[in-house]
C-alpha cells in the first residue's frame, strides 16, 4: 500500500486506495484509485469548510454509481465518438458502444473511469496516479500509459495535470468530470449558480449529443453565458454542449466561472485546452446519500469539462486528437477558489 493511501474498498480483488491532500489556505481533497477519482472536495467558505464536489463517502455507493464517473478521469477519450467508428492512418476502428448501443461515451464499456489506477508518486499535496492501456482494450490501438496528478496549491487552487505516451498511433482525450455545487450539502440545486464561459463559439449536437460539425456564435442562443446569469432554465431544455474557448494558443487561461447561489463562494477553471463541455445534471436521480447525507436530485451538480471538442476524430475542423509515438499528451486545468 503507498504510503499516506488509506484502503477505501476492493475492486476485483484489487485494494482501491484513497489518498488525502491537504493546503494551508484550507483546501482539501481526497482521491482515490477507482477511476483516478476526485472523491471530494473541500475549500474554506464563510461557515468554514464547504463540500464543492458531488460523491459519496461510502465505497458501496460510489461503486453503485461508477458509470456516472464522479469525479473520475474518463478515457481514452472522454466525451463522445459517433457510432463508436473512426478511420486512422486508413484503418477503421470500432469501439465497444456503451451509449444506448448507438454511440460511444468516455471511452467505451469499461473506460479509463472505471478502472483502478496505480498510485506512482505522493508527496504531502500532490499524488500521481497512473494507467496502463493495453493494445485493443475497448478498441483503441496502441499501449498507452496515462497518468493523473493532482496538486493541492497555497492559492486554494487544485491543479490537474494529465500526460499520456503511447508505442502506436492511437488517439486520447483526458479530463475530470466532477460534478459541482458551490452551495455546499444543503440540498440546494445548481438552478441559481451564476456561470460565465471565456466563449464565444460552442458545437451544436444533433439529437444524440453527437457535433455537427458546425462552430455556432453563441449569439442570440441558449448558449451565451459571455457575460456572467443564472443557469435556471425551463424544465424541458437539457444543457450538455460543448464550448470553444477564446484564445487557444496552447496557454493557460480562463475558460470558465461559477459563483454559488447566496453569492459566497466563486470557482474559476483555467485550461490549456480549446474547450470545455457543461452537463446541467438535468438526469441526475440518485438513491444512494452523498456527502453528509445529502439528497442528490435533478441539477444538484453540474459538470464542467477542459478538453478538446466531442467526437473530434470525425471531424477536420475540430482539433486534434491524435498521439503519436514519441509524442506526450499533456492538459493542465486549475480549479481556483475564494470567497465573495
Amino acid at each position: 500500500m503507498s504510503q499516506n493511501a488509506t484502503k477505501f474498498g476492493t475492486l476485483d480483488g484489487q485494494d482501491v486506495l484513497e489518498v488525502r491532500l491537504k493546503g494551508a489556505s484550507g483546501i482539501e481533497v481526497g482521491i482515490v484509485t477507482l477511476g483516478a477519482s476526485i472523491k471530494d472536495l473541500q475549500v474554506s467558505a464563510p461557515e468554514g469548510k464547504r463540500h464543492v464536489i458531488l460523491g459519496f463517502p461510502s465505497f458501496e455507493d460510489l461503486l453503485a454509481n461508477k458509470g456516472g464517473h464522479w469525479g473520475a478521469v474518463p478515457g481514452r477519450v472522454a466525451n463522445r465518438i459517433a457510432h463508436g467508428k473512426f478511420t486512422l492512418n486508413d484503418k477503421k476502428y470500432q469501439i465497444n458502444l456503451n451509449e444506448k448501443n448507438t454511440h460511444v461515451c468516455h471511452g467505451g464499456t469499461s473506460g479509463f473511469g472505471v478502472r483502478n489506477w496505480t498510485i506512482k508518486e505522493q508527496t504531502p499535496k500532490s499524488v500521481t496516479l497512473e494507467y496502463k492501456s493495453v493494445d485493443g482494450e475497448e478498441g483503441f490501438p496502441g499501449n498507452l500509459t496515462a497518468r493523473t496528478t493532482y496538486t493541492i496549491t497555497n492559492e486554494n487552487t487544485l491543479r490537474m495535470d494529465w500526460s499520456a505516451t503511447t508505442d502506436q498511433d492511437t488517439i486520447i482525450n483526458l479530463t475530470s468530470h466532477a460534478y459541482y455545487n458551490l452551495n455546499g450539502t444543503k440540498g440546494d440545486n445548481t438552478a441559481k449558480h451564476s456561470l460565465l464561459f471565456d466563449a464565444d463559439h460552442y458545437t451544436p449536437v444533433d439529437d444524440a449529443l453527437i457535433p455537427t460539425g458546425e462552430i455556432k456564435s453563441v449569439e442570440g442562443t441558449p448558449f451565451d453565458f459571455r457575460q456572467s446569469r443564472a443557469i435556471e432554465t425551463s424544465d424541458s431544455f437539457h444543457y450538455d454542449h460543448n464550448w470553444v474557448l477564446r484564445d487557444h494558443t496552447g496557454g493557460l487561461r480562463r475558460a470558465a466561472e461559477l459563483i454559488s447561489s447566496e453569492k459566497d463562494l466563486k470557482m474559476e477553471i483555467w485550461t490549456d485546452q480549446p474547450g470545455i463541455q457543461f452537463f446541467d445534471g438535468k438526469p441526475l436521480n440518485i438513491a444512494q446519500p452523498g456527502h453528509d447525507g445529502m439528497k442528490i436530485g435533478s441539477r444538484f451538480g453540474i459538470a464542467l469539462e477542459p478538453q478538446i471538442h466531442p467526437d473530434a476524430i470525425n471531424h477536420k475542423n475540430f482539433p486534434n486528437t491524435v498521439l503519436k509515438p514519441g509524442e506526450t499528451y499533456k492538459h493542465h486545468s486549475e480549479l481556483r477558489f475564494s470567497q465573495l
